[in-house]
């Protein structure tokens, strides 16, 4: 079999209808769109608020209310727990950018928060944007520091 050989199974293909090309033709003058109104006009029924006494779309959708609004200067943070802090060595220094190296960031762009997830056997020199109160326990618990940069 070759490629021009190749052709859509019988019936699967139908030409379209060519609408408004003579009396001859079957379909012409109205186009099968009868006479005058709405149907027959091009253009129309378009509008979402226009429904044909339906409650418009818009109307139907629930209104949220007392929600606010989004701060445009939120800052999001990347939350490291100290249970995947556990794979360092010993005296090794955390920093966002040994974090990123080591994969544990989402976005490196953005600072970074140590979460008390977890327990901590060896001592670090964690140096980050955010610590919470018991990591910052855990860690100094476990011999390690803690240095927040701005």
């Amino acid at each position: 079999m070759k490629i021009n050989d190749l052709k859509p199974n019988p019936g699967s293909k139908k030409n379209h209808k060519r609408v408004g090309r003579g009396i001859s033709a079957g379909q012409g003058k109205t186009a099968g769109r009868g006479t005058k109104g709405q149907g027959a006009r091009a253009g129309s029924g378009g509008h979402l608020y226009r429904q044909g006494g339906n409650l418009p779309f818009f109307r139907r959708l629930p209104f949220v209310r007392g929600q606010g609004f989004t701060p445009i200067n939120q800052v999001e943070y990347n939350e490291v727990n100290l249970d995947q802090l556990t794979a360092f060595q010993a005296n090794a220094e955390i920093t966002p950018e040994t974090l990123d190296d080591a994969r544990l960031l989402r976005d490196p762009r953005n600072p970074v928060a140590i979460l008390g997830r977890g327990e901590l056997k060896t001592p670090l020199k964690v140096r980050v944007q955010r610590v919470t109160k018991s990591a910052q326990a855990k860690i100094e618990n476990a011999g390690g520091s803690v240095e927040l940069i701005g």
